[in-house]
């Protein structure tokens, strides 16, 4: 087995490989392509010893016998046919040992022991194939063009090309486990090139060939190797199984590369309008930020698997909806309300881009229902713009979705329910059209929405909102159940969007590159949040320290309460000895916690950093799936962190 371990190889200043790795397996034959000046040639030197790496690790079989074709002339009086045989190295090795203990024997006639090496080598030179060398010989020549009345002619009487193909069946008659071929059909006309096709398909050792022939390497090869931008990529197949694969490739960077022009040029226009402003300066800040990130990553833009944008709004208020005076919660049956907001004053303007931000439990779903109209307003007035349409996508997809229908029953009742209020085809055929755009294709429009993935429900609440043309957009966390590339796809069309937008969302990425503002809930209150994420972290994390703060000093006025009744010191003891054993399952989910996270964190890095770099569109997609969950399993385990933290410290108090 050949392996290369991040291997570097430079021609003088030029770097030609940087950070290679490949294996190439015993017996697999490899096609080794790429521009002119590419370092094939030097990636060869590598193979046969000449050249040594400039840095990572390269390990070939040292038992392994090379065979290649010499690139000098050869320059000889000795036949074509001596000049071939010599090709075969071990047969040399065992005539010249044969001719040395002839000498020997010769010299001492009855030394026994010499006499043994005497049998001992006529037997190696058999097992070698000295009986049969010179046919053998003669069949690779004459396979190669050469005439029968030219096999006992001197080599200094063929032209260059002549006797380059000697040089091919020189090499060819070397017994090899790794045989080693650059540009073998240079010199060859059809007759010959096809016989040399027809002797490596039966070739049994490992073979590595340079060339451009790309029928030659269809037939004689079954994996390929491309060196590109000095990197080496192996492709499984022959020339054509590569080319294929390729042009896959380069279409999907085509279109990563459009995608993301267009949606720079997004990004760009906020940056443009708002740097200008003091007040939006750190969001603007987070923006160009996300677009750093993104040029990084660029090639998951290729592997979402549909994209789609939604429709010009039929008209858009300003303002959208007005907010006066406001108590936002909730109505409980035969108890008071429970009111989460107070005293909301907001106004929500034409073509606005909100982030809606703030810790779970605060208050943001109480906010986004309200405005959806799913639930109403405890106290003051919620006034809207008249022509308001709003396009509502629930935390919980199933607050809006019925499990027992299937994807079409649920745009077909959509469709009667707004009646003309909105002008789109509403025929079955028309339906099916539309959900297929969503890639519900075929009999997925008849399956049960309860059966589906969450991925898919998301996807089914994406495709009733966009068909309703909305002009106020509310999304409160949409991207749970969506994948990288399908987020990609989400943030482009929310980019696109013409109308009003309203977002809450976990996903970090999402929210820098569509909101232009934000708003925080938080403490009973919603108010504007100047900062950009960065800072909304810094938030959360004061906000949690104060939560704790809040929790101690209400287990130390508790204890006051009681310390009338202060326990025994059997009690107090007992009290004690309860708190220890019930913290300690805590402080061990606590470690593990903690290595995990450290564990995590080295992954992420390591992702990051070869996300930096160019890879194959197969191990970009395979990243960036694992740095999603990686990104998510780190964020849920820093909320179980902080849970953990506040229950040993009640615990302590």
């Amino acid at each position: 087995m050949i392996t290369l371990k991040n291997v570097i190889l430079r021609r003088s200043a030029k770097v030609l490989l940087d950070g290679a790795s490949v294996t190439i397996n015993p017996g697999e034959k490899v096609g080794l392509v790429g521009r002119n000046g590419a370092g094939k040639s030097t990636l060869f030197a590598l193979f046969n010893g000449t050249l040594h790496e400039d840095g990572g690790d390269f390990a070939s079989p040292k038992q392994w016998r090379l065979a290649q074709v010499a690139q000098n002339m050869p320059e000889t009086d000795e036949s074509a046919t001596d000049f071939v045989v010599g090709g075969d190295t071990r047969l040399v090795e065992l005539r010249e040992a044969l001719a040395a203990t002839e000498a020997a024997h010769e010299a001492d006639p009855d030394d026994h022991d010499i006499g043994m090496d005497l049998a001992h080598a006529y037997t190696d030179l058999a097992d070698a194939g000295e009986h049969d060398a010179v046919p053998r010989a003669q069949a690779l020549i004459l396979g190669l063009g050469f005439k029968a009345h030219e096999l006992d002619q001197p080599v200094n009487s063929f032209s260059g090309g002549w006797r380059m193909r000697l040089q091919l069946a020189r090499a060819l008659m070397c017994p090899s486990d790794l045989l080693l071929l650059d540009e073998p059909t240079n010199h060859l006309d059809l007759d010959a090139l096809v016989w040399l096709e027809a002797w490596l398909q039966k070739y049994a050792g490992t073979m590595i060939v340079i060339s451009h022939d790309r029928e030659f390497l269809d037939a004689v090869t079954d994996v390929t190797l491309h060196i590109e931008h000095a990197k080496l990529t192996r492709y499984g197949g022959n020339y054509s199984a590569f080319e294929t694969l390729r042009a896959q490739q380069m279409e999907l960077q085509q279109s990563a590369f459009a995608k993301q022009q267009d949606k720079i040029a997004h990004l760009q226009k906020f940056i443009d309008r708002f740097k200008a402003k003091a007040s939006k300066a750190k969001q603007a800040q987070s923006r160009v930020k996300a677009l750093e990130r993104m040029e990084k990553v660029a090639p998951l833009l290729a592997e979402a698997d549909f994209s789609f944008e939604f429709k010009e709004p039929g008209n858009i208020p300003n303002p959208m909806l007005s907010i006066s005076d406001a108590s936002f919660g909730y109505l409980i049956e035969d108890e008071p309300p429970k009111t989460i907001l107070r005293g909301v004053n907001r106004s929500v303007l034409a073509g606005q881009r909100i982030g809606i931000l703030g810790a779970n439990g605060q208050g943001k779903s109480t906010l986004v229902k309200t405005i959806a109209r799913e639930m109403g307003a405890l106290a003051g007035t919620v006034t809207e713009g008249k022509g308001l349409n709003i396009g509502y996508f629930a935390q919980q997809e199933l607050d809006v979705l019925r499990p027992q229908d299937t994807p079409l029953e649920h745009m077909v009742r959509m469709a009667r329910e707004l009646g003309s209020s909105v002008k789109e085809r509403t025929g079955e055929q028309d339906l099916r059209g539309y959900l297929g755009s969503f890639n519900f294709s075929g009999d997925m429009v008849k399956q049960a929405v309860g059966t589906m993935s969450g991925g898919e429900k998301a996807r089914l609440v994406l495709a009733m909102m966009v068909w309703q043309r909305p002009n106020l957009l509310l999304l409160d966390e949409p991207t749970n159940h969506l994948d990288l590339a399908t987020r990609e796809a989400l943030a482009v069309a929310l980019n696109e969007f013409e109308g009003t937008l309203m977002l809450v969302s976990h996903d970090r990425a999402l929210l820098r590159s569509v909101c232009d503002e934000f708003w925080l809930v938080g403490r009973g209150v919603v108010t504007d949040f100047d900062g950009d994420l960065d800072d909304y972290q810094r938030y959360l994390l004061d906000e949690a320290k104060r939560l704790r703060e809040e929790a101690k000093l209400a287990t130390r006025e508790a204890a006051a309460v009681v310390e009338k009744e202060a326990p025994s010191p059997q009690a107090a003891a007992q009290d004690r000895q309860q708190r220890s054993e019930q913290a300690k399952p805590l402080k061990r989910e606590l470690g593990q916690i903690d290595d995990r996270l450290a564990a995590a964190g080295t992954e992420k890095a390591s992702l990051e950093a070869r996300l930096a770099n160019p890879l194959p569109a197969s191990e970009i997609a395979e990243a960036g799936k694992r740095l999603k969950a990686l990104n998510d399993e780190i964020g849920q385990l820093e909320e179980r962190w902080l849970a953990l933290s506040d229950r040993l410290e009640a615990l302590a108090a």
